[in-house]
């Protein structure tokens, strides 16, 4: 994980804690889309899916599991 920007892991794991993007803004006093774009980047930069997105729900990818599991 060396490199990993740790603002847009804090976010990654915000949202995972809440399972929710809209949630996860509330509780950071952010825009929705500001959080979905730092949860993108941060796929970007692990080269990996992190979340399942539903019209519905969010869910962790299994790599997304693996790293969630490695923050705590």
């Amino acid at each position: 994980m060396q490199g990993v920007n740790l603002k847009l892991l804090q976010t990654f794991v915000l949202v995972a804690d809440h399972a929710s993007f809209r949630r996860a803004a509330e509780v950071a006093n952010r825009a929705p889309s500001a959080i979905s774009m730092q949860v993108r980047d941060l796929e970007a930069q692990v080269g990996m899916r992190l979340f399942v997105r539903t019209a519905q729900r969010i869910s962790l990818t299994p790599e997304g599991q693996a790293l969630y599991d490695r923050t705590h």
